[in-house]
C-alpha cells in the first residue's frame, strides 16, 4: 500500500510513500484539509541522505500505532528541505525559536494555515536524551489543540509576528539584515576594505591551530571561508589567512572526512579532529571543495591539493553523473552492513581482519598503519574510518597504489549507499564552475565538456520563458522530467556564476548570454528595497509563506547564501560588459551583508570573498586571438592560472567577429599579428602585452607554475 506520496518527484518523499501515515505534499490541499477538518498541521522536514531522518521514519513513521495518532489528530505534511529551501527556511526559523536549536528532521505543528505553534528536530519512539517521546508530543499537542485551541492560535500568530521582518514607512519588508532603508539611485556602495581585512583576526580567534578548521566538534568543511582566505592571501600577502587555509585544507584532506579510496567529502565530522564523518555525502560539498582545492594548487602547486582535487573530480562523475548529464545530489550516509541492516558508515569502514581478507598479512599491517585502522577501532564496532596521517614515501607509492586499487576494488562488491538522484539546478551550478575551472586548469579537457553537459542540461530542462517574456529556473528535474517547484534565489545566481565560469574558459558566449537572462530575473523578482534580495521571488513566494514573512537568510549555510552569491555574479557580469547597472547592484547587496563580518565572519564567507574581487577591481583580462593558436592558448592558461582574486577572464577570437554580450573583448586588436591579452583594473588598463610571463607578473601567477 502506497500514500499520496507515491506520485512525487522527490526521492525523499518517495523514501514514506509506503509509511501508514497519510501524508500530503506541500500545498493548498493539505491547507484545505486542515482547515475542514480544523485540525493543526504536522509538517515532517528532511531529505533523502539525512541518517536521523531514516531514523525517525523507521521508529515512527512505518509504526502503525504512531500513524494512527497521526492521522486522527493532524494533516500531515511531508516536505523535502532540497526541493523547498523557501519552506524548510521559514519554519527552521520558527523552530531556532521556539525550541532554540535547529536541524532534520524537523517536526513542525501549525494551524491550518500554516502558522507554528510548536516544534522540534527528532523525537524518540520512547522517552530518552532529555526529550519526549514521539506519542507524548501527539498525545500533548492534540489536547492542547482541543482544549486551548483559542490559546494556541493566539501563541501562533504572536510568534507569526515576530517571525516577520520590520518594515519601512511605506509597508514594505525592510529586510532581515536591519537598518536604514536606502533611497532609490543611492549608488555610493564601495567594499570596507578595513572591515574585510579587520575580519581575518576575528576569524582567527576561533581557528583550531592544531587541528584546522574553526570552533569545536562538529565541524563542517568551511568551504566558504577558505575561498576568501586563498583570495585575502592574493590580495594582501597576509600570513595568517594563508596559514589558516593551509592547516584546514590539509587536516580536511587527510581526516576521515575525506575518503581516503574514492574521493570525495562527506557533510561534516563529528569529532573536532575531522575522523569520523556523517557520512552522506552531498553535491554541494564536493563542488565548492573541488574548487577549492584546485584555487589551492594554483596558488602553491601543492601535490596534495590537487590529488584532492583530482579525485573529487573523479568520484563527482563517477558517482553523482545522471544519464541526462546533471549531478544528483547526495550519497546516503547509510548503507547495508555484514549483518543485512542498514549502517551508518558501513560501505566505508574497515577491521584490521577485513584488510587482511583483502590483502593478505604483510600489506594488511602495512596499510593498517598508513590509514590508521586499529584493532580497538576509531569509529563503531572495532571498526575504523580510513586517514590519511602522513604522506607515504616516494619509494612506497607503487605499493600505495596497488593496495588502494585492491581495498577499492574490494569495496566496491559492498552493498553502496543508496543516491538521490534528483538534480538541483543551484547545486549544479556549482558542479559546472567547479569542473569548468578544475579541467581547464588541470589539464582535463574532458570534465570542462561535463560541465558543459551538464550546463546544457539545466538550459534545455530547467531554464523557461515566463508569460511576462523573463526568464524562469526550475528548482529540480528527475530522470529527465522538470520538478514543480520553482527555483530559489540561489539556484539563479549559481547557475549564472556557473555559465560566466564555463564561458572563461571555453570562449563561448552564447554561456554568458545565458546568464545574462537570469541576473535579469535576479534584478527584476528577488530584489528587496534595500539592496539585497529575497530567497523567493516576488512571483513564487506562495501565500502561506508570504503571510508569515518573506524568506530572506543572508548568512552562508552548506552552500553560499543566495545574497553573496547574486552579489559575485553581478560583479563577474559588470566586469564582462561594463554594466553599471550590475556592478551597483553588487556593491550594494555586499553593504548590506558585510556588516555581519564583524561579529560572525564564519556566516558570510563568500561576500567576504566577493568583497576581495570588488577591493581587487575586479582585475578583468580579456585574451584575444585565434583559439587554435598555441599562442592563444598559451595567454588564456596564463589568465586563468593568475591568483588575482576573483580575476575576470574573457576570451575571444576575432575573426569570429564582435559578439552581442562581453564587450570586454570589444576593440582588442591583435598586437602586430599576435595573439594580445589586456588586463584592466579600477577603470584603467595595462599596456597589451603578447608574452605570457609579462601576463603573468600582472596576474600573480606564482612561480612554480609554467
Amino acid at each position: 500500500m502506497t500514500n499520496r506520496l507515491a506520485a512525487s518527484s522527490s526521492p525523499y518523499l518517495l523514501q514514506h510513500a509506503g509509511n501508514p501515515v497519510d501524508w500530503f505534499e506541500w500545498g493548498e490541499d493539505a491547507f484545505a484539509e486542515a482547515r475542514r477538518r480544523d485540525v493543526p498541521l504536522l509538517l515532517s522536514v528532511g531529505y533523502a541522505a539525512c541518517h536521523w531522518c531514516h531514523v525517525m521514519a523507521h521508529e515512527s513513521f512505518e509504526d502503525a500505532p504512531t500513524a494512527a495518532l497521526m492521522n486522527a489528530g493532524f494533516v500531515c505534511v511531508k516536505v523535502d528541505r532540497e526541493e523547498r529551501p523557501d519552506v524548510d527556511a521559514v519554519y527552521m526559523g520558527a523552530t531556532q525559536a521556539l525550541s532554540g536549536q535547529g536541524g532534520w528532521p524537523m517536526t513542525v505543528f501549525a494551524t491550518p494555515d500554516g502558522e507554528p505553534f510548536y516544534a522540534g528536530t527528532y523525537f524518540p519512539p520512547r522517552p530518552a536524551y532529555g526529550r519526549p517521546s514521539f506519542g507524548q508530543v501527539l498525545e500533548a499537542v492534540t489536547e492542547a489543540w482541543v482544549q486551548r485551541g483559542d490559546e494556541v492560535r493566539a501563541s501562533a500568530a504572536a510568534l507569526r509576528d515576530h517571525l516577520r521582518p520590520p518594515t519601512d514607512d511605506a509597508g514594505h519588508d525592510s529586510g532581515a539584515a536591519g537598518g536604514a532603508v536606502r533611497a532609490p539611485g543611492d549608488h555610493d556602495e564601495r567594499v570596507d576594505v578595513d572591515l574585510v581585512d579587520a575580519t581575518v583576526r576575528t576569524l582567527a580567534r576561533t581557528y583550531d591551530s592544531r587541528r584546522g578548521g574553526f570552533g569545536d566538534a562538529p565541524k563542517f568543511p568551511p568551504s566558504m571561508i577558505l575561498e576568501w582566505l586563498l583570495r585575502h592571501h592574493a590580495r594582501t600577502g597576509d600570513d595568517l589567512a594563508f596559514t589558516m587555509a593551509r592547516g584546514t585544507l590539509e587536516a580536511l584532506a587527510r581526516g576521515g572526512i575525506f575518503d581516503q579510496l574514492g574521493g570525495g567529502f562527506a557533510r561534516y565530522s563529528v569529532d573536532a579532529d575531522w575522523v569520523v564523518p556523517h557520512f552522506e555525502k552531498m553535491l554541494y560539498d564536493n563542488a565548492l571543495l573541488l574548487r577549492v582545492y584546485t584555487h589551492a594548487w594554483r596558488a602553491t602547486g601543492d601535490a596534495l591539493a590537487r590529488r584532492v582535487a583530482e579525485e573529487t573530480a573523479q568520484w563527482l562523475l563517477r558517482e553523482l553523473r545522471t544519464p541526462e548529464g546533471g549531478f544528483a545530489s547526495s550519497l546516503d550516509a547509510d548503507s547495508p552492513g555484514p549483518d543485512g541492516h542498514s549502517h551508518e558508515g558501513a560501505y566505508y569502514v574497515w577491521t584490521p581482519a577485513e584488510l587482511t581478507a583483502v590483502l593478505g598479512d604483510d600489506d594488511a599491517a602495512w596499510a593498517a598503519e598508513v590509514f590508521s585502522v586499529t584493532r580497538a577501532g576509531t569509529f563503531e564496532h572495532g571498526t575504523s574510518v580510513l586517514q590519511l596521517p602522513a604522506d607515504v614515501p616516494d619509494a612506497e607509492q607503487a605499493r600505495f597504489a596497488d593496495v588502494r586499487r585492491r581495498m577499492a576494488a574490494a569495496r566496491a562488491d559492498r552493498p553502496g549507499p543508496s543516491r538521490d538522484d534528483k538534480v538541483v539546478s543551484g547545486w549544479n551550478g556549482l558542479a559546472v564552475a567547479a569542473l569548468a575551472e578544475a579541467g581547464a586548469l588541470l589539464d582535463r579537457p574532458d570534465w570542462v565538456d561535463a560541465a558543459a553537459a551538464t550546463a546544457e542540461l539545466l538550459l534545455s530542462l530547467h531554464v523557461s520563458t515566463a508569460a511576462d517574456g523573463g526568464t524562469r529556473l526550475v528548482r529540480t528535474s528527475r530522470a529527465g522530467r522538470a520538478g514543480p517547484s520553482a527555483g530559489v534565489l540561489e539556484d539563479y545566481a549559481h547557475v549564472a556564476d556557473g555559465l560566466m565560469a564555463l564561458y572563461s574558459v571555453t570562449g563561448r558566449e552564447a554561456w554568458v548570454t545565458v546568464a545574462e537572462r537570469l541576473l535579469a530575473t535576479v534584478l527584476d523578482q528577488f530584489a528587496d528595497n534595500r539592496g539585497t534580495f529575497y530567497d523567493t521571488a516576488e512571483d513564487a513566494t506562495d501565500a502561506v509563506l508570504a503571510n508569515l514573512g518573506r524568506p530572506q537568510v543572508l548568512a552562508d549555510g552548506p552552500t553560499p547564501s543566495g545574497a553573496a552569491t547574486a552579489a559575485g555574479a553581478l560583479l563577474t557580469f559588470a566586469a564582462l560588459t561594463g554594466s553599471t547597472r550590475h556592478r551597483e547592484a553588487a556593491e550594494r547587496a555586499l553593504a548590506g551583508l558585510l556588516p555581519l563580518a564583524a561579529h560572525a565572519p564564519r556566516a558570510v564567507g563568500w561576500a567576504l570573498a566577493v568583497a576581495e574581487a570588488a577591493a581587487d577591481g575586479p582585475r578583468e583580462v580579456a585574451v584575444v586571438g585565434p583559439l587554435d593558436d598555441p599562442r592563444t592558448r598559451e595567454l588564456h592558461r596564463t589568465a586563468l592560472l593568475g591568483t588575482a582574486p576573483g580575476a575576470v577572464v574573457a576570451l575571444a577570437d576575432p575573426q569570429a567577429g564582435p559578439g552581442a554580450t562581453v564587450n570586454l573583448v570589444l576593440d582588442r586588436p591583435l598586437l602586430d599579428g599576435a595573439p594580445a591579452a589586456y588586463v584592466c583594473r579600477d577603470f584603467a588598463c595595462e599596456r597589451p602585452t603578447s608574452q605570457a610571463p609579462e601576463l603573468a607578473a600582472s596576474l600573480g601567477v606564482t612561480s612554480h607554475r609554467p
